[in-house]
């Protein structure tokens, strides 16, 4: 590589975590602080990896012109379908953060293809103080003046928990998203189905971890693990049969699989009951990519069809081995 190259490249990592720095500096979260959005920022800033900050500027940029100059500036190709997560998960939460406004210029259908972007009068002034002494203090007068969108979205999450009733009627709330939309489905329906009087003694929460935990109840029964275990998503008690049953949420995550399967029999080797293994759906279309990864002497239920189970093999149908 030669060495004008070999510069190039350490101006631009650099110029791109500067971008990172700053976009953490106005509180965006975690997601709008990676290398697309840093690319994102730089791109609407008009700033080059040479460029010093207080040139910045704001011009008028659509999704594909903002595309085509990280590869032009940063080396960085995206591929034509990637123009919509730049858009989603990138420029829409700039939007709502108030560092830039869309269409400017004149009114466009939400959905136009030429829609652009351009970064917000103020915001631009701040940014352009980057790395001067004069940056913190303007950063906080910014900051005073605006929330944060991670505030707004801690606000938002909190707003918009999930509602679950457990059997017996007691209530409790899990974090929006994640897989707790299945995880209130298999609680309210699978559960008083399949296991009526069955006593929740964990459930996973996508935004806190865990949501219900009961130790001791877990200990009784021989199971003791510590909170870096491989949990389940939930674990129910279910006393008329003296089981213990272990289920799944599929969403994001997989099946309990061959491999799965041997973790969960590890993880719960001590318990003093029989073990029973559950994966979850929210639709049979999710299922369907699955199919071939779920192990054997395990159960399958599905949320859209919720009165019937599927049984993988086995001497017996929904029952520990």
């Amino acid at each position: 590589m030669r060495k004008g190259s070999r510069a190039n490249l350490v101006a631009i990592r650099t110029r791109i975590e500067e971008a990172q720095a700053v976009l953490e500096a106005l509180g965006l979260p975690g997601e709008q602080r990676n290398e697309r959005s840093a690319l994102t920022l730089l791109s609407l800033l008009d700033l080059k990896p040479d460029t010093p900050w207080s040139q910045a500027n704001n011009p008028l940029r659509g999704i594909t012109p903002m595309m085509e100059y990280f590869s032009a500036h940063y080396r960085k190709k995206y591929a034509p379908n990637s123009r919509e997560t730049v858009r989603r998960f990138t420029v829409h939460q700039f939007e709502q953060a108030g560092i830039l406004v869309k269409n400017p210029d004149a009114p466009r259908a939400i959905n136009s293809p030429d829609n652009v972007y351009q970064i917000e009068a103020s915001s631009l002034e701040l940014l352009k103080t980057f790395g001067t002494p004069g940056w913190q203090t303007n950063l906080s007068a910014y900051l005073q003046t605006r929330e944060t969108l991670m505030q707004k979205y801690a606000v938002h999450r909190v707003m918009h928990r999930v509602p679950v009733t457990l059997p017996g009627g007691r209530k409790i709330e899990l974090s929006p998203g994640g897989q707790n939309i299945l995880i209130k489905e298999i609680i309210e329906a699978f559960c008083s189905l399949y296991l009526p009087g069955g006593e929740l003694l964990y459930v996973g929460d996508a935004g806190s971890k865990f949501a219900i935990w009961e130790r001791a109840a877990l200990k009784e029964l021989g199971v003791t693990v510590d909170e870096h275990g491989k949990m389940p998503d939930l674990v129910v008690y279910y006393q008329d049969r003296k089981w213990l049953v272990l289920i799944e949420a599929v969403t994001s995550h997989g099946p309990v699989n061959p491999k799965r399967h041997q973790e969960l029999k590890e993880l719960f080797s001590h318990a003093n009951i029989g073990l029973v293994f559950v994966t979850a759906f929210l639709d049979r279309k999710t299922l369907t990519k699955y199919l071939g990864d779920i192990a054997w002497e395990t159960e399958v239920w599905v949320a859209d069809a919720p009165t019937h189970l599927i049984h993988f093999n086995g001497v017996r149908f929904l029952g520990p081995y």
